[in-house]
This record gives structure tokens, sequence and C-alpha cells, in this order.
């Protein structure tokens, strides 16, 4: 259960003005092209795909981070409710919550798709040191 690589939809010449988010990619929001002559949509080999049928990913494999269950971990507590079915996503916590649920998924052998926990206990291993 893989999904398909998904095209980079970019608006039509996004690369000439700031406004549309030549330097900040926040600025960067997609318009179907609908000028008369606009190659975007005259579909030149040279431009951006636009969004058509066809790019959507498959119903099983949609919403699945490399193909488990995302669990949203916000304490200590909800590391318990995870499964083999379900990868773990650590939320907005501090730096204190942090670190107690990387000791605690350490322990458990249990991996943290957004954050690298040998790497955060060693930091802060660290920084207690001096």
């Amino acid at each position: 259960m893989t999904k398909k690589r998904q095209a980079n939809f970019q608006r039509t010449k996004f690369y000439a003005y700031a406004c549309l988010g030549k330097y900040q990619k926040s600025k960067r929001k997609y318009k179907h092209p609908k000028g008369r002559h606009n190659k975007t949509r005259q579909k030149w080999r040279s431009r951006p795909p636009r969004v058509e049928i066809g790019y959507k990913n498959e119903v099983r494999t949609s919403g699945l981070v490399e193909g488990k269950i995302p669990m949203i971990i916000n304490n200590v507590k909800d590391l318990a409710r995870l499964g083999k079915e379900n990868i773990a996503i650590i939320a907005k916590v501090g730096k204190k919550n942090k670190i107690e649920i990387a000791k605690e998924a350490e322990k458990r052998k249990i991996q943290i798709y957004n954050l690298n926990t040998r790497k955060l206990l060693k930091k802060f291993e660290k920084a207690n040191k001096k």
C-alpha cells in the first residue's frame, strides 16, 4: 500500500511576482489557468501540471503515513494506546513534555514520525551536564 507521487501544482508565472510567492512559499496558492493564450491551460510540456482527475490517491491509502494510521501524541498516556497499525506523530507540546514522551518512546521502542528521539535526548543530556 503505497501512495502515488503527488505532482507539484503551481500557479502560472508564480516565479515572476513576489505577490504570487516568488520568495514566500505561503503565498503560493494554486489557481486554475483561465486565460485565452495561457500555456499551462494548453498543457505545454515545459509548464507546470494542472490539477486534473487522476492525481487522487486510492481510498485505502488516503490519510496513511508510511502505510500506517497516524495517531497524535499529546502526552505519555497516549503512547499506551498505540497499536501495531498506528504510527506516532507528536503534537505541539512543550519541551518538558516532549522529553518525557521521547524517553518513554525509547523505552518502549516506539518510533515517532516527526521527532528524532535519540537526537533530542542526547541534546537534552548535553545541556544538563553544563
